[in-house]
């Protein structure tokens, strides 16, 4: 993938800290942004007691949540707003208690309309606990006006 320019870099990082603002689920789950580039983000969260399943190891429905907030912010931070359309995870290694989950999205394909994206989730470890692969749609609508401002 070709570096950013300054401008891309700046937009991507616009529209990403827009829509996050926004985004009362994923706040509310403790997500957090780490890094954005067009096409790419990078966010985490902790696994808490609330997270956890009868098997005391996390939901899988957190584990996903964290993929598709990561996915969703990557396929909107080029000024296009964009939905998801398809989605599926594959689940590798279980989530634990106070585990730090680190999920990085990347753009794998973007045609006018419809785009692909990966998502890998790991722990503090490095240790992979599940991928991701999304499939988004571009609406035709932007998220940040000519001017930067939200629409």
């Amino acid at each position: 993938m070709q570096s950013a320019t300054e401008s891309e870099q700046a937009l991507a990082e616009a529209c990403v800290n827009t829509l996050y603002q926004r985004d009362v689920a994923s706040q509310d789950l403790g997500m957090k942004l780490v890094t954005v580039a067009p096409g790419q983000v990078v966010m985490e969260m902790k696994i808490t007691e609330k997270m956890l399943n009868g098997h005391k190891i996390c939901h899988g429905g957190f584990i996903f949540a964290l993929a598709d907030s990561t996915f969703a912010f990557a396929s909107n931070s080029e000024n296009f707003s964009a939905v998801a359309t398809d989605c599926m995870i594959d689940y590798v290694k279980p989530g634990k208690l106070n585990d730090l989950l680190t999920a990085r999205a990347k753009q794998i394909d973007q045609g006018k309309r419809v785009g692909y994206y990966d998502v890998s989730i790991t722990n503090q470890e490095g240790v992979k606990v599940a991928h991701f692969r999304g499939k988004s749609y571009r609406l035709g609508g932007a998220i940040l006006d000519e001017d930067g401002e939200s629409k």
